[in-house]
């Protein structure tokens, strides 16, 4: 008869096996992989994850035979492999929005001739999901699978409007981390902003993200609260006031009748 495996005890008193504990250890080992742009070694993720030395042997092991992580082999450090790429690809081409929201980031660079982003709240950070990148960018490194926090992004804002008072506090708290000395760092800020945000319809940065960039951005209307937005990045130096504003509400135009289209289409 085969042996039983261990259980653990779970926060909530019951047992968990101890397959579904090495489960969750390989999911938080490919998510501290996808966290850091460097190799890491097997110091490194003791480190990082705390996770015993000779558990890590083996999820390395077993990641690395079924090609979610590369080694170098000189080194003895890892990185995410080929699967991680192919299973993310999967999430795009099975998305059924993304076809329509591609659409519309072409129209809105075809209108405004500058990068046009669209992206997905996942808890306290947006997901950039397509990017169609201004002919005269000379950004060379695709945004897409890239994450930034919501309360510095104008993606995060106008995701971060949709919700209640209550719910922005239940999602963040304490002080905010900055990515730039013009990053909001207070919950308190950022409920202005949100303010303002449900005010005009759209919502707006100025270099809190990246230096050098303001953004403004759109939720896309067809989900309550709303998952998605669409914003568009522009040099600091080459706009106004007013040409944010005229980029900004044709943003809430375009999302809104993209908006129409999903829900037309029964996409939910």
């Amino acid at each position: 008869m085969p042996q039983q495996e261990a259980a653990v005890t779970v926060a909530n008193g019951a047992p968990e096996p101890a397959g579904v504990k090495s489960a969750r250890r390989a999911i938080d080992l490919i998510e501290t992989f996808a966290a850091n742009d460097v190799w890491l070694s097997l110091s490194d993720l003791h480190a990082r994850t705390g996770f015993p030395r000779s558990s890590l042997h083996g999820l390395l092991r077993t990641l690395l035979e079924a090609g979610w992580l590369e080694v170098d082999t000189n080194t003895a450090r890892y990185r995410l492999g080929v699967r991680a790429l192919i299973c993310g690809t999967a999430y795009l081409d099975r998305d059924p929005v993304v076809p329509y929201a591609t659409e519309a980031l072409e129209r809105i660079r075809e209108k405004t001739g500058y990068t046009a982003h669209f992206a997905r709240r996942e808890g306290t950070d947006v997901v950039y999901l397509e990017t169609r990148e201004s002919r005269h960018s000379t950004h060379l490194v695709s945004r897409v699978g890239r994450t930034l926090p919501t309360h510095a992004t104008a993606l995060g804002k106008a995701l971060l409007a949709e919700l209640t008072h209550d719910e922005i506090d239940g999602l963040l708290t304490g002080e905010l981390p900055a990515l730039t000395p013009n990053t909001i760092t207070t919950v308190e800020a950022l409920h202005a902003e949100c303010a303002k945000t449900r005010e005009r319809g759209y919502a707006s940065e100025i270099e809190e993200g990246s230096l050098g960039v303001r953004c403004v951005a759109a939720v896309i209307p067809y989900r309550i609260p709303g998952t998605d937005a669409i914003s568009c990045s522009m040099p600091v130096t080459e706009v106004t006031d007013a040409d944010a504003q005229r980029v900004g509400e044709l943003l809430a135009e375009i999302t809104a009748e993209l908006g129409q289209q999903l829900r037309r289409a029964g996409i939910r």
